[in-house]
């Protein structure tokens, strides 16, 4: 009980702080494709928690939906702030400034040094037979790989299909996760798995699925490595990556979409980091 009521506390300090320092909606920051992706040197490392963000190539679109860049640069910066506010984790930062937004290609040798990467709007994406061996090779050294943020069952298809290049699905099978799976017990007990909406669905319309009924249903699914350890999180029909990019555009959505998404995001960065 004891852990839950400070888990609350600094959640709420959180929307205080917030509140002051975006003012609600003023003052948006560059995001998407017209921010250049931020490649990493040779000796990017510095022993420091990162996000990491994955550029694919989209070979079709989906609505509301930039590719690779979609929800770019500033969920990863906001979630790795506030996992450094709420936890004693180092990040990776910009000298003594904000935390480092890196872009990484499945090809790329940094891949490797990236403890957690993320991808969104995978239903438009296709891996080429050497990404999909090197996503294979990354997720079974121990890499962690969270996707986020596509809708309906046409990019559900293409997500499940291009991941069961990397991992068969008769090796490694997709399942539901729940929240009392270990993952939502880290350090702030969760009671409900939401669908998230964009901001703007919230703000002008008050509802959370984007493609109507075809993404009524919330999905939570993941892949387990041989050792019982979740190594993909996929979170389908509902936009984590809002929840913290926007944080500061709505005290409304702030309310009732990123307070309950940032909870589970620590959480799943803590267990990535210790499982």
């Amino acid at each position: 009980m004891r852990r839950v009521v400070v888990g609350g506390a600094a959640i709420l300090a959180i929307a205080i702080a917030t509140a002051v320092s975006a003012q609600w909606g003023q003052g948006r920051l560059p995001e998407g494709p017209g921010v250049p992706p931020r490649f990493p040197g040779q000796n990017f490392e510095d022993g420091t928690f990162m996000i990491c963000k994955i550029m694919y190539r989209s070979v079709r679109s989906e609505a509301q939906g930039v590719g690779w860049s979609t929800d770019y640069p500033y969920a990863g910066i906001n979630l790795m702030t506030r996992v450094s506010e709420l936890t004693k984790t180092p990040i990776s930062r910009e000298g003594e400034g904000e935390p480092t937004a890196w872009v990484v290609r499945l090809t790329d040798d940094a891949l490797f040094r990236c403890p957690f990467t993320m991808a969104s709007d995978v239903g438009t994406l296709e891996f080429s037979q050497e990404e999909t061996l090197r996503l294979r090779e990354y997720l079974l050294k121990g890499g962690f790989l969270w996707v986020d943020d596509f809708w309906g069952s046409r990019a559900w298809q293409n997500w499940e299909n291009q991941i069961g290049k990397a991992l068969s699905h008769a090796e490694f099978p997709i399942v539901d996760l729940n929240v009392d799976h270990t993952m939502f017990r880290m350090l702030f007990p969760v009671h409900t798995l939401p669908q998230i909406p964009n901001v703007g669905l919230w703000r002008y319309e008050r509802r959370t699925s984007e493609r109507g009924p075809d993404s009524d249903e919330l999905h939570v699914r993941g892949i387990y490595d041989r050792k019982g350890r979740v190594i993909v999180l996929m979170t389908h029909n509902t936009d984590f990556g809002d929840a913290y990019e926007r944080e500061g555009d709505d005290p409304s959505y702030f309310e009732t979409f990123s307070v309950n998404g940032y909870a589970i995001g620590i959480d799943v960065l803590l267990y990535a980091m210790t499982h």
